[in-house]
């Protein structure tokens, strides 16, 4: 599959470019700096063994069938706006957390409830929207030799789009469940912050794993 991964040069963008490079899918690193986006593609293609591509965020998502948007919150709106028409007939994986920093331990709501459903609205059904990997460590998703123990649930309102994401996500090497509508984002989103407690609290990199199933 082609794969853009907006805000690509990110830690959570390269651990995922990385991993889906490895696992034989076309990646492409983008950024508003297309030069650090290349920059970010050639260190990357040397630690997967296989080429990723970098650009301009418009570039990246002109080459892609799938799109990831890994940005923070703060960019959130105005990086879709700017990529709505391109966008269009591709689906979306929005991975963004309504964080508010300094107070990145606390669940934030939006005014659109979730950034994913923000998201939603902003892109109309042109392009589907799906929510998903909130809660992988970028730590383990960077060590490509270690096994990522971590369900990743992903939520949508358009089904095909749902199951498209689905197999990629498990390309990273990870469980990955249907967790429902895209309302349901705002419980996925929400789970951040908490566990961004637990990490801070315990000193480490938990993530969500699913039992009974």
């Amino acid at each position: 599959m082609r794969i853009a991964v907006v805000g690509g040069t990110g830690k959570e963008g390269r651990g995922m470019a990385l991993r889906w490079a490895r696992a034989g899918h076309t990646v492409f690193i983008g950024s508003r700096d297309a030069e650090r986006a290349r920059e970010a593609a050639a260190e990357l293609s040397a630690q997967a063994g296989s080429h990723i591509q970098g650009g301009e965020n418009t570039e990246a998502v002109a080459a892609s069938e799938l799109v990831v948007l890994s940005v923070p919150y703060s960019a959130h709106a105005s990086t879709l706006g700017a990529l709505k028409a391109a966008l269009a007939g591709r689906v979306l994986i929005d991975i963004t957390v309504p964080l508010q920093p300094p107070k990145v331990t606390h669940v934030n709501l939006p005014a659109g409830q979730s950034a994913a459903l923000e998201a939603q609205a902003i892109l109309g059904a042109e392009t589907p929207v799906v929510a998903a990997l909130h809660h992988v460590s970028a730590v383990h998703l960077r060590d490509l030799d270690h096994a990522i123990e971590c369900d990743v649930l992903a939520c949508s309102d358009d089904k095909p789009a749902l199951e498209r994401a689905l197999a990629l996500i498990r390309d990273l090497g990870v469980r990955a469940v249907d967790a429902g509508p895209l309302r349901n984002a705002i419980a996925l989103e929400s789970l951040t912050p908490v566990l961004l407690h637990i990490n801070r609290t315990l000193k480490g990199s938990a993530g969500i794993r699913l039992t009974g199933v």
